[in-house]
């Protein structure tokens, strides 16, 4: 009698191997059969959200998902969009529209920005995960459980 294949528990650590891409193809992120993802679930390493869909699945099984915005990075936030006085950027980096910057906050973490646009005197500067609003398409196969 065959020994069942192991599955996925809620404080697994596993090897992903996975591609994540916007419903038109484009590829947001892969991990390779050469270079999987490993990590331990719950630590917050991997969409929290996506983790629990993994658990209960056993090794070498393969999964498409189509992840709505809330699913996936989540919706944005009109509140997470500032403006900004000019004068809060270096002189020698003025913004551009479409440029990603990392802002320190108080607590010391740095938070990407994405300018979206350019004023006389401030740039509008959105906070919101590049990805917020965006589908995800997922294609993960769980390659190993450690």
């Amino acid at each position: 009698m065959s020994k069942p294949l192991a599955r996925v528990q809620e404080n697994s650590e596993i090897s992903l191997v996975f591609k994540m891409e916007l419903p038109d193809g484009t590829l947001v992120e892969e991990a390779t059969d050469n270079e999987p993802f490993r990590f331990r679930l719950g630590e917050g390493e991997f969409l929290d959200k996506l983790e629990d869909m993994l658990v209960g699945l056993e090794v070498g099984t393969t999964a498409k998902l189509t992840l709505s915005p809330e699913r996936a990075f989540g919706a944005s936030n009109p509140e997470n969009v500032h403006e900004m006085p000019l004068t809060s950027f270096p002189a020698e980096m003025p913004p551009e529209k479409g440029q990603v910057i990392g802002f320190n906050t108080p607590t010391g973490q740095e938070v990407p920005g994405t300018i979206v646009e350019v004023k006389a005197d401030t740039a509008v500067v959105d906070f919101n995960h590049p990805l917020a609003d965006a589908t995800i398409i997922l294609t993960a196969k769980i390659a190993e459980i450690h």
